[in-house]
C-alpha cells in the first residue's frame, strides 16, 4: 500500500517532496501526480534517460543500410551504362538513403515509445483515483516495484 500525501498549495507540495528527498526515500518509490506541469519536480526527482534514442538509432541505421542496398542492389541488376559513368555511383544514392534514414528512424521511434509505455493501455494513461486541482506525492512501499 502507498502512502498518499494530498496538498492544495504548491509550494508546500515541493517543501515536502524536498524532505522527502534528503530523508533517503528512493526516487523509484515516489510518484507525483499534479493537475499541471510543474518544473520544479523534475530538479527534484531527476528522472533516468529514456530507451527511446536506442529504437531511433537502430531505426535509422536500417534506414540507411536499406537504402544504399536497395540502390545498389537495383542498379547492379538492371545495369544502365551512360557515357562510361559507372553504375554504382553514391552521390545520387545517399538522398534514397538519407530519406529512408529519416524515415525508418521515426516510424521505430514511435514504435519504441509505444512499446515503452505500455500504451495503448487505459492503466498507464489514467490513475484509479482522481484528485482534482490537488499535488498528490504517492510513496510506495519497500517491497513492491
Amino acid at each position: 500500500m502507498a502512502d498518499r500525501l494530498i496538498f492544495d498549495d504548491r509550494e508546500q507540495f515541493l517543501e515536502v517532496l524536498r524532505r522527502l528527498v534528503r530523508e533517503g526515500v528512493p526516487a523509484e518509490r515516489i510518484r507525483v501526480i499534479t493537475p499541471f506541469g510543474v518544473p520544479e519536480v523534475e530538479e527534484i526527482l531527476p528522472g533516468k534517460r529514456s530507451k527511446v534514442r536506442f529504437f531511433a538509432l537502430i531505426g535509422a541505421a536500417g534506414g540507411t543500410v536499406t537504402g544504399l542496398a536497395f540502390t545498389i542492389l537495383t542498379s547492379l541488376s538492371w545495369p544502365l551504362v551512360i557515357g562510361g559513368k559507372p553504375i554504382v555511383s553514391l552521390p545520387p544514392f545517399i538522398i534514397i538513403a538519407f530519406a529512408l534514414t529519416i524515415l525508418f528512424g521515426a516510424l521505430s521511434t514511435f514504435a519504441g515509445f509505444l512499446l515503452l509505455s505500455r500504451l495503448p493501455s487505459l492503466r498507464g494513461i489514467r490513475s484509479e483515483e482522481e484528485y482534482g486541482n490537488a499535488f498528490v506525492i504517492l510513496v510506495e512501499d519497500g517491497e513492491r516495484r
